[in-house]
């Protein structure tokens, strides 16, 4: 590829500022290529070099109002903030009309958190500037410093009216009308700016995101599709595209985009883990669990990847390996109330209730409060004896499912268990108010007590009322 006449220039003005920092000799460079050297080291993080090429600079060209400008950002970017602002007041009284002047006392407000001064100030830039994208785009950021996000939107829309090309202030507009929760109002203006430059890879990327975001599966497959023609290693594009096609049960064709941005990178965790999943759906349980075996040999420490084969294991009914699978998740995440969850039900179809029953207790204590997982838990206790227990969790269950019958019906079944008659009858009376034909609930979990005349005579009488 050729160089341009002005990267040439660049190349060598480099070269020859580096070399004569190795001789000691000093050279002579024009004003604006010392410009361009110092922005070049900070740029990088060179800080040091910039600052001996703008000392160098200052030397040959004591008077230059762009080099003073140059080192005033550099002072605001070391937080020398009053001495910026002195030197930026001298340049001022010089040079009133230049728009860098204003832009760099907007950098020093919004440092010091003067958010709306900054703008102010921006706002006298537009008016002696040649670039007017930058500094829309420079307005558009303070707003968002003051969360003032349709402010924002409107100063990057105008930053693109002047630029087109300006992707970060594509990326805030958008960020902007997500933030607003207008994905709608997004799609309308990235399909006008589309008209405007239909060979943006990045605006087809967004708008398929925010078709993708509406659920808009069909449209978000179709502006991805353009992304990808127009730039054929666009990872994200090819993923994002993957996920639609999931979305919509179209298993191969989100396979072979996974398989492309393996193809443009080194294979993640992330895509290995979808595709396994997309090959199960498929019912090629050999393919699935080899994606999910490359899963976890590429990550390790990646949970959803053990907890994909302990799924996947539970499927085929070979719990002994989903026991084996949940533990390896389990110990990377203890505090996962869904791994915790998975863990008891597992023993629990293995018979080992004991290891169950703490399994759905650490799954509550993680914050599952599903009843599903109370009622599972109780259930647990009252087979291992442990009627008390039981019912102390049923209590602490029934303040997030104050009328649920299941709950009622279990605590009198457990109260009849243990003798206390007169709270059994208050909780049984509570299960038949809620749900009556759920009494056999009583004859299933507690034939000892369905024997009892006394609670066949009770439910009767409730019958009748």
């Amino acid at each position: 590829m050729q160089l341009s006449n002005e990267e040439e220039d660049y190349n060598l003005s480099l070269s020859k500022f580096e070399s004569m920092l190795k001789t000691n000799k000093v050279l002579f460079f024009d004003s604006e290529e010392f410009e361009e050297i110092i922005l070049h080291y900070l740029d990088i993080g060179k800080a040091n070099l910039a600052k001996k090429a703008l000392k160098l600079a200052l030397d040959q060209h004591p008077k230059s109002t762009g080099l003073k400008l140059v080192q005033v950002e550099m002072l605001v970017y070391d937080d020398k903030l009053e001495i910026a602002e002195k030197l930026l007041n001298e340049l001022y009284a010089i040079e009133p009309n230049n728009e860098e002047i204003y832009i760099q006392k907007a950098n020093i407000c919004s440092k010091r958190d003067q958010h709306e001064k900054a703008v102010e100030l921006l706002k006298i830039a537009l008016q002696y500037t040649d670039d007017y994208a930058d500094v829309y785009n420079l307005i558009g950021m303070e707003y968002l410093f003051m969360d003032n996000l349709e402010m924002a939107k409107d100063s990057f829309i105008k930053c693109l009216e002047e630029d087109l090309e300006d992707q970060s202030a594509l990326y805030n507009v958008v960020y902007c009308f997500e933030f607003l929760d207008q994905n709608q109002e997004a799609i309308v203006y990235l399909n006008e700016y589309i008209n405007k430059n239909p060979y943006s890879e990045i605006a087809w990327h967004q708008l398929g995101r925010l078709h993708y975001g509406v659920k808009e599966y069909e449209n978000a497959i179709r502006a991805f599709d353009y992304a990808t023609l127009i730039d054929d290693e666009f990872l994200g594009a090819f993923m994002e595209k993957a996920k639609a096609y999931e979305r919509l049960k179209k298993y191969s064709e989100a396979i072979e985009s996974y398989n492309r941005t393996i193809e443009l990178d080194d294979a993640t965790s992330y895509a290995l883990l979808r595709i396994g999943k997309c090959y199960e759906k498929l019912g090629n349980a050999v393919k699935a669990l080899q994606y999910y075996n490359q899963t976890v040999h590429e990550d390790p420490l990646l949970d959803k990847g053990w907890i994909a084969i302990t799924d996947f294991y539970v499927r085929q009914k070979n719990f002994q390996k989903a026991l084996f699978f949940v533990n390896k998740a389990l110990a990377i995440d203890n505090q996962n109330r869904l791994y915790w969850k998975r863990y008891a039900t597992i023993n629990k179809q293995m018979n080992f209730f004991e290891e169950a029953e703490f399994g759905y207790r650490k799954a509550v204590e993680f914050g599952d409060y599903a009843l599903d997982t109370w009622l599972f838990w109780v259930d647990i206790l009252q087979f291992l004896g442990e009627f008390e227990s039981a019912i102390q969790t049923l209590l602490q269950a029934s303040e997030y499912f104050p009328e649920e019958n299941e709950i009622e019906y279990r605590l009198a079944g457990l109260y009849f268990m243990i003798q206390d008659n007169t709270k059994a009858k208050f909780h049984l009376s509570n299960g038949l108010r809620l749900n009556f034909d759920n009494y056999i609930l009583i004859e299933d979990l507690f034939p000892v007590v369905w024997t009892k005349k006394m609670v066949k005579n009770y439910i009767e009488k409730h019958r009748k009322q």
